[in-house]
């Protein structure tokens, strides 16, 4: 009796597990490449099943299809053969694919549909909400040789002649060195831009512009080149090309970070911030501070002495 109970508890065991490993088998996620039409004016999305679970395993595959000549007698792969992907790195939530020079020999209106395509089918990989492209390692630059940065999925519109030209207006505080370079002085600016750029850009955007009021030093050295600036909870990564580095050192190195860290937390999705430069954070802002720190807004640099005087007035 005890014989036959065990061997109908062996045999009931076993038919659960076989049930539940063919429920692994069966469950499968189905992601979409998107595809180029061969006129290349729209994109066209198929969907793919994936062999992988890992997230840098899944982008593997997803950019070998994105090589692939698909089926369709329509479509075009979206990756142009003679661009090769030179390499995939993810870092700080973020994807980084590297592409040959051959990259800079589509047609603007070819490349921004293969970039969106790129970006759209990488970012169904949850655990990366941003996808910034390199050439030959250096940042990919726009027709303007302007730096495109990372993108997410908010970069693309859906209905690029309805909502491309959109403008919007914010009001923003950016902070700069006083004479001395030893306090920040705030400036408070309206600027028109685009739906399509981040708060969080447009702030360092303006900053690289350097102030508008009289007497007030730009803190961020001319020339600098923004690479990527991206939020992940609450935390803004700055990554600005070497220039940065050629400081002004008649303002103090404290009054050159706070610049910027101070002028990003005022918006109310940044908290902290952290800069790197060629997306290194090993290094020291000048001979203090290092980047590998993320930094909260610092009041204490702050010359509120204009602003006493108004209201004392």
């Amino acid at each position: 009796m005890k014989k036959k109970l065990t061997a109908m508890i062996l045999i009931l065991a076993l038919a659960v597990s076989m049930t539940a490993g063919c429920g692994k088998e069966k469950k499968e996620t189905e992601y979409v490449v998107y595809y180029l039409n061969t006129d290349v004016t729209r994109l066209i999305p198929q969907k793919i099943t994936l062999q992988h679970t890992g997230g840098e395993q899944q982008i593997q595959e997803l950019l070998e299809a994105l090589q692939s000549q698909p089926e369709d007698a329509g479509e075009r792969q979206t990756i142009p053969s003679e661009v090769e992907v030179l390499g995939v790195s993810t870092m700080s939530y973020q994807i980084t694919v590297d592409f040959s020079r051959e990259y800079y020999k589509m047609d603007p209106t070819e490349e921004i549909l293969t970039r969106a395509a790129i970006v759209k089918t990488l970012l169904q990989v949850t655990d990366y909400p941003y996808v910034q492209f390199t050439v030959e390692s250096k940042p990919l630059v726009n027709a303007e040789d302007a730096v495109v940065g990372a993108m997410s999925i908010d970069s693309f519109v859906e209905n690029p002649g309805e909502q491309i030209n959109s403008s919007q207006k914010a009001t923003l505080t950016l902070y700069f060195a006083n004479k001395k370079g030893n306090k920040l002085v705030p400036e408070v600016r309206d600027v028109h831009y685009s739906s399509n750029i981040s708060l969080e850009k447009l702030v360092m955007e303006q900053l690289l512009e350097g102030p508008k009021t009289n007497g007030l030093l730009a803190t961020i050295p001319s020339g600098t080149k923004l690479i990527t600036v991206t939020v992940v909870d609450n935390v803004c990564y700055v990554n600005l090309d070497e220039t940065f580095l050629n400081q002004n050192q008649e303002i103090k190195e404290d009054v050159v970070l706070f610049s910027i860290v101070d002028s990003l937390t005022e918006l109310s999705t940044v908290d902290k911030v952290q800069i790197s430069i060629n997306g290194d954070t090993s290094g020291k802002c000048r001979y203090i501070f290092d980047f590998s720190t993320m930094y909260e807004k610092n009041t204490k640099l702050i010359d509120k002495g204009k602003e006493e005087e108004e209201s004392t007035e």
